[in-house]
This record gives structure tokens, sequence and C-alpha cells, in this order.
């Protein structure tokens, strides 16, 4: 894959790198990214030598279809491993206890604590579940990484990408050790993501937000859900308008027509056939 799709990659796209000499040449560690776009999970592996395996939506590996076979081929043929985000515990302990398989075997593991793209290029809260646990069950180290303008190379809904220059900002190495055995505790938890998420704010530049990406794009599905029911409504008034309208003017051509009408007879008697 580093061959196939990284090498073309990285000719035609040309990103730049900071901090890749914060990556180890071997043993476990934790990439820690923001999370803008599709691609990411394409360019940071291409600019590293070494294997990262990520954490993928499930949908990517249970989607009907021929299309959706392929894409569950590729993302397994990659090492991607499928989390369920629907509230399935069973099936997110089990994403979370490979990631921690993967760093036992001394690789590389990528995750974005994000939980799914940024749905406005800001950088919102980190969820604590997945990063902290594995960043504490294992005692690899985490290595915060900024992805940028890589949501500029393809945003949602575009098919074919723009050529330009993604960069990407690895940083220092977080140690902490110091809270290994606590994975259970929510506020170590809290704690030990948001540390990571700072540091993401600083490499990246971002405006952070301070709630769940999935709680903000719920937000904007129910405005533009709002926006289409109050444009469906303001459409039925001005329906229901113009047809009291139309039933107005006909009632006063007919009203018109019948006092013409009289008119007409009264005149007639009074000046004889």
């Amino acid at each position: 894959m580093k061959v196939a799709v990284g090498g073309p990659l990285k000719v035609a796209f040309r990103p730049w790198v900071e901090g890749l000499e914060n990556v180890p040449a071997e043993g476990a560690a934790i990439l820690a990214s923001n999370h803008l776009s599709f691609s990411d999970s394409f360019f940071l592996p291409a600019v590293l030598d070494r294997k990262v395996t990520f954490i993928a939506k499930a949908e990517y590996f249970t989607t009907p279809g021929v299309k959706g076979r392929l894409t569950a081929a590729f993302f397994k043929g990659v090492g991607q491993l499928p989390v369920d985000r629907s509230g399935a515990r069973g099936a997110g302990e089990a994403a979370i206890k490979s990631g921690m398989d993967v760093l036992e075997r001394g690789e590389l593991f990528g995750i974005y604590p994000e939980g799914t793209r940024s749905p406005d290029g800001r950088l919102y809260r980190g969820k604590p579940g997945g990063l902290a646990r594995v960043a504490l069950a294992t005692g690899a180290p985490v290595l915060p990484v900024a992805m940028i303008d890589t949501e500029k190379i393809q945003p949602p809904g575009k098919v074919m990408p723009k050529l330009m220059r993604p960069g990407i900002r690895i940083g220092k190495p977080l140690d902490f050790s110091r809270y290994q055995g606590m994975e259970h505790d929510r506020f170590v938890l809290r704690a030990v993501t948001d540390e990571v998420m700072y540091e993401i704010m600083k490499l990246s530049g971002q405006e952070y937000v301070d709630m769940y990406a999935t709680a903000m794009k719920r937000q904007l599905a129910d405005a533009v859900k709002a926006e289409k029911e109050a444009e469906k409504a303001a459409k039925a008034a001005l329906a229901r308008a113009e047809k009291e309208q139309a039933a107005k003017e006909k009632a006063e051509r007919e009203q018109a027509e019948r006092e013409q009408a009289e008119k007409d007879q009264t005149e007639q008697r009074r000046t004889g056939p």
C-alpha cells in the first residue's frame, strides 16, 4: 500500500511534514490526530516509513453492495480496525482491545480522539474512552498529530480531490506513565484526553470547541431539518394564501357579475322592450 498508494500520493500532493523525528524508529506509540478529511488516514501513513493501524468506523466494513465490499476489502487489507460508533459497547471494547494488541506487538496505533471528522474545520472535544484507556493500559507514548488543510483537498461530498499541498505536524511524545493503572478512572481519562487535545490545538492552530463533534453534527443536521421544515411550511402558507386570494377574487368577480346582471335587468324593465 505504501508503494501503490503512498508513493503516488506523495508525488501528486507533495505533503509537507514537521516533527518526523518524533516518531520512534521502532517500538509502540500512539498517533493521536485531529480529523479533517477521509484522506487523513492516507496522508499520515504515506509520510511514515512504519505501518500505522487506525481505528475506522464500522460502516466501512459493513456497507452492502459492490462498493461496500470493495471498501471493506481495502480497509481490511491495510489492517484497519472497525469500531461501532452507534453505542454497541461490545464492538467498541473489541476495537480498544485490538488497539492494545497492536501496541503490544510494538507497532504504531493511530486514533482520532474526536471520534469523527470535524464538520467545520474546528477542533472538537476529544472522547476519553479510546485514546486514554489504550494509552494508560499499555504505557505507550502518545504523539499529538495535526493534519493541515486536508479538508480542502476533498471536502465531504466531493469525488474529485483538489491538487494542493496538505501539511502534517507531529508533536513530541507525551508520557502518561504517572497515570498507569488508572484507565478506569473517568477523571483521569478526561485529563489525559484534554492534555492531548490541547497539544493538537497548538500544532494545528484550529479554534477549539468544547463540545463533541458528533453533537455539533446533530445540531447542524437538526438546523438543516428545521430550515427545510420552515421552507416547507412557508411554501404551504404561500399556497394557502394564493388559494384564498384566488377564491376571494373569484367571489368578487361572481358578485360583480350578479350586480351587473341585476343592473341590466333593472335597466330593461325601465326602458321596456
